[in-house]
């Protein structure tokens, strides 16, 4: 959707009735280019009937970050200072992207407010949203910025042996970005918030955002950027270190994780689901609800993808309104099915295939 279309379209919500030639004033263009923005709503699907009958369907704004992931593997021992034979892969990454992307796979309306550079790299990111169905019309492309790049090097045993990050771009996701965008994002019925942000710029979301968030941390180096604003989320996903870090004790048994999940309780957070990884889920809320949902039973193939799978899982559920215990469960399945996959984004992602694993013995 593009900036004049989601003006018209928010002009349209507040006044159903109006016409095209008032919109054509207020839009300081032509009826006749009205008309076929209207056209392309349509055909959209966001406008669905005479009367400007606008389509509400719930949707998820992830704000975050799109990479591009640069993969080499040698296929001897490294030799340093060298020019080393093996094989080099590229794929899409970023937390964030990773998380709208299985959401879009799970059959979620969703959109993302990030950015990117004006690049080769910038340009798979959009044509592949195209391809999955994710909405990038909040996002901006940046012609002075690179799109946000993380290289590794593995030896052939596939243990990283050095890694370089060019993350600089989203130092752009300002706070006067986010309130540009900020209409836009609290008409989601849930916000998905990763640390690759600015942490002021973290900060002022949490302070200004109207729609619940659901916030993952990332790593414990960027989870610091949640401790201030832990008390102003809907829900956290952290893993065991996260949760240990933010918590301040050691998680080792079911009892340490209940307690962990009082302590983050206590800031005013709303709902936590700690991910324990080979034990599944414990998760807790302020209303006093708890639940321990053990792993899936899967034959793991790559465990780079799972939590991003089980956060995109945890987000959609939140938004159809399941209970603590089933949003959970289907998390976990979600991670399960993820992990399954050689790739980070298990194509065959859905809720049917979801419910298979989860009903293996």
């Amino acid at each position: 959707m593009t900036q004049r279309e989601r003006q018209l379209l928010e002009w349209i919500r507040e006044n159903p009735m109006i016409s095209q030639q008032e919109l054509a004033d207020k839009a300081g263009i032509t009826r006749s280019s009205v008309a076929v923005h209207i056209s392309n709503l349509m055909k959209k699907g966001c406008i669905t009937g005479k009367g400007y009958i606008v389509r509400t369907d719930p949707y998820v704004a992830v704000v975050g970050g799109v990479n591009m992931d640069i993969g080499a593997v040698s296929a001897g021992a490294l030799v340093a200072r060298d020019s080393n034979p093996g094989h080099v892969t590229t794929s899409l990454g970023g937390v964030g992207r990773n998380i709208a992307h299985n959401l879009c796979l799970l059959g979620q309306r969703t959109a993302m407010v990030t950015v990117m550079g004006d690049d080769d790299f910038g340009r798979r990111v959009q044509e592949n949203a195209k391809d999955i169905g994710l909405d990038l019309s909040a996002g901006a492309v940046l012609p002075d910025c690179r799109t946000g790049t993380y290289l590794y090097i593995c030896g052939p045993d596939g243990d990283m042996a050095l890694a370089v990050n060019d993350m600089d771009i989203y130092d752009r996701m300002t706070p006067d970005f986010l309130r540009q965008r900020l209409d836009f994002i609290n008409g989601a019925d849930l916000v998905v918030l990763e640390t690759n942000l600015p942490e002021d710029s973290i900060r002022w979301l949490c302070d200004n955002c109207k729609a619940p968030i659901l916030a993952d941390p990332v790593s414990t180096i960027k989870a610091e950027k949640l401790r201030p604003v832990l008390g102003k989320l809907a829900a956290l996903k952290p893993n065991r270190l996260e949760a240990e870090l933010l918590s301040g004790m050691s998680i080792c048994t079911r009892e340490d994780a209940a307690q962990a999940a009082r302590k983050l309780l206590d800031t005013g957070l709303g709902t936590v689901f700690i991910s324990l990884g080979a034990e599944g889920i414990y998760a807790a809320d302020r209303s006093g609800d708890t639940a321990w949902v053990p792993c899936a039973r899967c034959t793991v193939a790559n465990a780079t993808g799972g939590g991003d799978a089980v956060a995109a899982a945890l987000a959609a559920r939140m938004v159809r309104g399941d209970s603590l215990a089933e949003t959970a469960r289907w998390a976990v399945g979600a991670g399960a099915l993820a992990c399954e996959a050689e790739t980070t984004i298990n194509p065959a992602m859905s809720w049917d295939n979801i419910e298979t694993i989860l009903n293996r013995r």
